[in-house]
């Protein structure tokens, strides 16, 4: 039996997008934590402070009134988080853009604002996955693990919304499950002991980005990158550019420059951005600049032992 939700009506004053919002959120078109609805309805389930919990949102078109539902023990402290979720904390009154295509994007996306989640272990556990692989590896990976790992998501929307695992529930699955998921024992490792630290991680957001990220990189196998993409996601961070993407400095480069440029040059493009540079980077892939691909997709590695010979 499905219990009742709570429910809040949240008005903005600008207009909120949901799904250009939040996809930043996604992981994947399959990923099993998120559902998107016809309607334009976005669906997420979490771990919370309070417990699992599940979060329908509702924008009526380009509309700045949110209809928010919630269920499960985390449902009270997922309807406080709806405003940050929605970028309502982010302070864009600086920014200033010196590229055409900066100022284009910011003219078609002015309602876009830098989210806040607040749950570190949340962005944390897939940004770790996706550390130096394919996207659709990544997204198969985590896929698989928070099926057999999560828990049923509350609510009325049945067993394909699945709750990621709890961070003793990530510490605790075995190596032989990750490189059952093609998560080798590099990102395994760094994922179990975040786990083992997910108290201290999470005190460490409400201690601002900085200190977040500290806490973070002090862990063996979390670097720049993946604090940034944690950054840009739990903490909302509009400086958390990706350095050490496979993408992004080539991309940016090249939507800017007309070639794509190393990190070292991403970093000189971005200067004159300095605390909106991921503000910068989230704007031109709303836009679509990406450079052109080009070959043969890599193909998914395996990472369980084979017999020899």
């Amino acid at each position: 039996m499905v219990s009742e939700p709570v429910s809040r009506v949240w008005r903005s004053e600008r207009e909120i997008h949901l799904r250009a919002q939040l996809g930043t959120f996604r992981r994947g078109s399959g990923d099993p934590t998120s559902r998107w609805g016809a309607d334009g309805s976005v669906v997420r389930a979490v771990q919370t402070p309070e417990g699992v919990g599940t979060l329908h949102l509702v924008c009526r078109g380009a509309d700045s009134v949110v209809e928010a539902r919630a269920w499960g023990p985390g449902a009270q402290w997922l309807l406080e988080s709806v405003p940050a979720l929605l970028g309502e904390g982010d302070d864009a009154s600086g920014f200033v853009a010196h590229h055409d295509l900066v100022a284009d994007a910011w003219r078609r996306f002015p309602h876009w604002r830098v989210p806040r989640s607040g749950l570190v272990l949340d962005a944390l556990a897939p940004a770790v996955i996706e550390q130096k692989v394919t996207g659709q590896e990544a997204f198969s990976g985590y896929r698989a693990l928070v099926r057999r790992f999560g828990e049923p998501a509350p609510g009325p929307f049945g067993p394909a919304l699945v709750a990621p695992p709890t961070a003793s529930g990530w510490a605790r699955i075995p190596s032989w499950a990750f490189l059952q998921a093609s998560v080798d024992g590099a990102r395994s490792r760094a994922l179990v002991v975040a786990a083992r630290s997910a108290g201290r991680l999470e005190e460490g957001a409400r201690l601002g980005a900085t200190e977040a990220r500290r806490r973070m990189q002090s862990l063996p196998g979390i670097g720049v990158w993946t604090s940034a993409e944690v950054a840009q996601r739990a903490l909302g961070d509009p400086d958390a550019v990706s350095f050490g993407d496979y993408h992004v400095a080539k991309d940016i480069g090249w939507a800017l420059t007309g070639e794509p440029v190393d990190d070292a040059g991403l970093a000189e493009l971005l200067e004159p951005y300095a605390g909106h540079r991921y503000r910068v980077q989230a704007l031109l892939g709303l836009a679509g600049h990406r450079r052109p691909r080009r070959g043969p997709r890599m193909a998914p590695r395996r990472h369980l032992p084979t017999r020899a010979r």
